[in-house]
């Protein structure tokens, strides 16, 4: 199964949310954050691969790039057997469960929800962007906080994003803030109830979903804020993303291509907080590094074949010539 953002686990989406020399773009307003228990819904993937069958991908493929995510996986053989159990789970109970929900419940319901779970997220997004030294989206957050609490009615309807406000929502956290200013993802994980993560990923989550319990108090530090608000939200984001789960189980390699889809992403996400001068100049970088490592893959294409050659056969081994008999020797005087 692949596992759906997760409240408790997976990276916090960030402000703007498989090879790429550069990395994806990505729109400054994104989804919620993750919700546990269920499957991260995929996104195709932008890597020209070739499908298992030899075939070029069509553009709903999701295909999967090898060693850099690889390396970023040490923890492979027990990942695979925690993603397997999971999908298992999501067959059989939440993938239906999530379907049921997404036809059975009216829209506006729905999306009443989802305005509810953001909502009560916006203090975690306005305190990393204070990490960040961003103010203008701080405040700007801390607004839409205050209009769709009031105006909004406890949040069930997003009207910060609307006339005359037009505040449409930003992600973030303290995962996003880490990455920020440098630290690395560290190895891929796949947990039970959190699906995709990081060690970073997981550690900022878990700072993020104790920020409001700790300075808010109760009922916010109670199983019974917490369980309604992380199961609801998941079970939204899986409704939500069941089409993009549906792709990533039909890839060659399901598992493979549910991680490569996260830490691509994840570091679209980061990446997208910088200025566009910083993203231009990453991305530049990573173009020359690919054409870098194109070159040298080619050159030592060349050298292995031209090892590999065989010696010329075909023609005959040159004989010298046959000396003239010498002469005899004049007798003595």
């Amino acid at each position: 199964m692949v596992s759906s953002p997760s409240v408790a686990g997976q990276a916090n989406t960030s402000s703007v949310s498989q090879q790429p020399p550069a990395p994806p773009s990505v729109p400054e307003e994104v989804a919620s954050p993750q919700s546990p228990l269920l499957p991260q819904a995929a996104m195709p993937v932008p890597a020209p691969l070739e499908s298992p069958q030899g075939t070029p991908p069509s553009s709903n493929d999701i295909v999967v790039s090898g060693d850099s995510t690889v390396r970023q996986d040490p923890a492979q053989a027990i990942n695979e057997v925690t993603y397997e159990a999971v999908q298992a789970v999501d067959k059989a109970i939440v993938g239906p469960v999530a379907r049921t929900y997404k036809n059975e419940t009216p829209r506006p319901i729905r999306s009443a929800i989802r305005n509810v779970i953001n909502n009560l997220d916006e203090p975690i997004v306005f305190v990393n962007f204070l990490l960040q030294l961003k103010p203008g989206k701080a405040l700007r957050t801390a607004g839409r906080f205050a209009i769709n609490s009031t105006v909004g009615v406890a949040g069930i309807m997003d009207v910060a994003k609307k006339k005359p406000f037009h505040m449409p929502r930003l992600s973030n956290g303290l995962a996003d803030t880490l990455g920020y200013y440098g630290v690395g993802p560290g190895p891929y994980l796949f947990l039970p109830l959190i699906g995709s993560t990081t060690v970073r990923d997981v550690f900022g989550r878990v700072m993020d979903l104790s920020l409001v319990p700790v300075v808010a108090g109760k009922p916010f530090n109670t199983p019974y804020y917490a369980l309604p608000k992380g199961g609801l939200s998941a079970l939204d984001e899986r409704a939500n993303n069941d089409e993009e789960f549906k792709r990533i189980q039909e890839s060659g390699n399901p598992y493979a291509a549910q991680r490569t889809w996260y830490l691509t992403r994840r570091k679209a996400e980061i990446l997208a907080l910088h200025s566009q001068e910083y993203r231009d100049r990453v991305a530049a970088e990573e173009k020359a590094k690919a054409e870098a490592k194109e070159k040298a893959r080619l050159e030592h294409e060349a050298a292995e074949k031209a090892a590999a050659a065989p010696m010329p056969t075909d023609s005959a081994p040159v004989v010298p010539p046959a000396l003239p008999p010498s002469a005899p020797a004049a007798p003595a005087q």
